[in-house]
This record gives structure tokens, sequence and C-alpha cells, in this order.
């Protein structure tokens, strides 16, 4: 193992190790509470799945809580909340992670399952745990996204904004026919590949002994052997601006019309994008926003409008605009109030308080992120991961704050504009005339 990099001279405390079959381990030594975050991130997700086998990575996020040569099908979960913490894994476009937060004492269980599923799952993978999972991510699928109004919303405008056969056009839920297709053996290819300690973060933060945790760290993790099976993911390179609109409309039984698009932003981790990050915060995050002010409180043609970004670091990241009409407004009455709006921002550019108020916004939510020893957690393995260095976080908040309103000007007269969008519109079924006509009915059928 090779010896620790010195510790962060501002910001977190921060070490980072190496296992000698590759697992990058990070440290954050933190005794203000007597709790420890154990995060380990895999560098796989969506991106990664191949054509006819999407929803892969997802699937597997649910297997690892299936059980391994040591733990019963449940009992990640048992042991885990048993000895008072708490759990969950996620899957996305570019990663998979899992995390616990514990009691301090109780680091030592948290890798230990850590590693027991990373070094054996395999032994208790078989086709009823197969079964079991895919019946649970299918069922996930249909309650977050098939029966739900504007569910697809997601799916539909990312398949709009990256185009059939890029690495980002599917979402990691997956669809129906490819989670029906997917093997056992697919299942253990895919863990073979993915599931390996040299294509993983672990990042470790809170109440901790640096020495012990290392020790248990070389103890359970340190016999599980790499493996140099895994391929990059298909580049995600896209030209700056799509050149053209992308239009879907879809007619659905939801509330009411609703107008959604997404922007072709810069890749995360550039300045650029964090520009595009205060933009967006301006124009659409809360109710002191101008979309919010233009189309809520001052048109009354919105119940609710907001624009947000959808940080991509292997593709171009993705401004996410979702606005649902009030009454009897039209489509098109929203597009061209927000059309004028970006226009305005564009030429203008974000006020001195503006900018501002947006810096603070967003000053607050990373604070709250870092105010837990998951949050922290989370970010040192996403800056390892995707960056290549943890200590990338430290510096985050100040290149947020360091930009200036020109840069904010500058990047909204560039990307946000008509030619630089995929559009969904959401149309309601139910028209007023045969609402009108069932009520009509059930009066008679009353009478």
């Amino acid at each position: 193992m090779a010896n620790p990099a010195p510790a962060s001279t501002r910001g977190l405390a921060i070490t980072e190790h190496r296992l000698a079959n590759g697992l990058r381990v990070v440290l954050s030594e933190d005794h203000l509470t007597p709790v420890t975050a154990v995060c380990l991130w895999y560098d796989v997700g969506s991106r990664h799945e191949v054509k006819g086998r999407t929803g892969l990575a997802h699937l597997f996020e649910h297997l690892m809580f299936q059980g391994s040569a040591n733990v019963s099908n449940n009992g990640h979960f048992e042991l885990v909340q048993g000895a008072g913490g708490s759990l969950n894994g996620t899957t996305s476009f570019e990663r998979t992670n899992y995390f616990e937060t514990m009691p301090a004492h109780q680091l030592e269980l948290a890798l230990w399952l850590e590693a027991d599923r990373m070094g054996s799952l395999l032994a208790a993978l078989d086709d009823a745990s197969m079964e079991n999972q895919r019946d649970v991510v299918k069922n996930e699928r249909r309650q977050r996204y098939d029966n739900v109004p504007y569910g697809t919303a997601f799916e539909k405008l990312t398949a709009l904004s990256f185009p059939d056969g890029h690495p980002y056009h599917h979402t990691p839920i997956g669809s129906m026919a490819d989670l029906d297709a997917a093997t056992l053996e697919d299942a253990r290819a895919f863990f073979r590949t993915y599931y390996a300690p040299n294509n993983a973060v672990l990042s470790i933060v809170g109440d901790l002994d640096p020495e012990q945790t290392i020790a248990w760290v070389e103890k359970y993790f340190g016999t599980i052997p790499a493996h140099d099976g895994k391929q990059p993911p298909r580049d995600g390179a896209l030209p700056e601006v799509i050149g053209r609109e992308i239009r879907e409309l879809v007619q659905e039984d939801v509330p009411s019309r609703a107008l959604m698009a997404a922007y072709r932003l810069p890749h995360d981790g550039t300045r650029e994008a964090d520009a595009a990050d205060l933009a967006l915060t301006i124009l659409g995050s809360g109710e002191s926003s101008r979309l919010y002010n233009r189309l809520v409180r001052r048109d009354r043609t919105a119940v609710a409008a907001g624009f947000g970004l959808l940080r991509l670091s292997g593709a171009p990241s993705l401004g996410w605009l979702d606005v649902k009409t009030s009454g009897d407004a039209t489509i098109e009455q929203i597009e061209t109030a927000v059309d004028e709006e970006l226009a305005r921002f564009a030429a203008e550019g974000p006020s001195a308080e503006e900018l501002e108020r947006a810096q603070a916004q967003i000053e607050r939510e990373w604070l709250d992120r870092l105010a837990t020893v998951a949050g922290r957690a989370d970010e040192l393995c996403r800056y390892a991961v995707l960056f290549g260095d943890p200590k990338r976080l430290n510096d985050a908040l100040g290149k947020v704050l360091d930009i200036s309103a020109e840069e904010v000007k500058a990047l909204a007269a560039a990307r946000l504009r008509p030619d630089n969008r995929a559009v969904l519109v959401y149309e309601p079924t139910t028209t007023d005339d045969t609402a009108d006509a069932a009520e009509t009915e059930d009066e008679e059928a009353a009478a």
C-alpha cells in the first residue's frame, strides 16, 4: 500500500490510500459527532450498457442487496439497521453507489458487509434472486415512470437530447423488454466486469481512527482480486449546440398542459458548467426567479416554473426547463414568454443583486450537502471517480463564487437558444368537451 497523501491544507482534511488490488480509499476525519459514513462508488452506470441490455446497472444495484457468501438475502439491511445505521444505493448515468451511516463503533461492520458483497456476491446470485429483483425493478418502473402523470418525461426528453446510439440516450431505469431479456449469465458477467476493487472508490468520513480504519480496509478488501476486463464507456462528446430545435408532442391523461425542454450545456467540472448553474438558478430556481415571476406571478399562465441543471461529466450537461400551465393558458403563450425572458437575460445578463443571491443560494445548498458525514462521503467519491481527485471538493464552492456576471451572460447567449434544445409538450387527452359529456351522462343516469 502506498503512503497516504498529505492532508489538505484547507477545507476538509482528506487523505488518500490505494490497496495493492487497486481500490482507492479516501478518509476524512471528523470527531464532532460519534457517527461514520461509508460510501462506495463503482465506476459503472447506464452509459456503460449496450443496446438490448439497458437497465442492467440499476438491476444490479438491487441484486447487491440480495445477499452474498456470508450474508442472507435481506441480511445487509437487517445488520445495518439492527446496529442503528441507515443504508441505500442508487444508480445514475455515470456511477452506482452504496452507502451506510453508522454509529462510529459499528464502522467495522459496514466495511465487512461492503467487502463481502464485493468479493462474494456471485456465491449467492441465482435464478431466484434474479427473478425477485427483476420484478422489483419492473414494479419500480411502473410506479415511478409508466403510471404517474408526466412520469415518462425524463426518459423521453433524455432520448430526444442525446441521439440514438449515444451512451446517454437511455436512462438508468431501462426498458421493460430489456429487463425481461436480462439473463443470469448477463448479471454474472456484469459483476465480474465492473464490481472489482480497481473499479471502485471507498470513502469513509466521520469519527474514525485512520490507522485502525485502514487496517480494517486492508483486512476485508485487500484479498479481493482486481479485474482488468472493463472497457471504457463509449465517447459521449457532442457539438456544443444542437443546431436545431427537436420537438415531440405527447398526449396523455395529465392534469394540465406542460412545456418541458432540455438545453445542451457544458460538461460538469468546468467553469462554464458553474456559470450555467448560476444562470439557471437566476432564471428558474425558486419563487424569486425570473421565470416564476413572469409566468406564475405576472402572467398567471403557469402554476409552476422551474429551470435546473442536470450535471453530467461524460456528456454535455442538460438545462432542464419544466413549466405546468394554469387554466386555459396555451403552450404558445408559455413558450413565447420563456423565449422573451431568455433573450432578455442573454442580452442584459444578471444584475449584481441577482448574481449575489444565486451564489448565496448555491453556497447554502453546498454547505447543507457537506453538513452530514454521508454528504461529504458521497462528494469525495464523486470527485475521485468522475474527476480523478477527491481534493477538488475543497475548491468547488470558491470556483462558483468566482464566476462573473459577464461569464453568466456569455453562457446564456451561447447556449440558452431555441436552436439548442429538445422540447417535450404534454397535452391532456381529456378535453373540456369530453369532461362535460361525461358529466351530462352522470346527471342523466342519476335522474
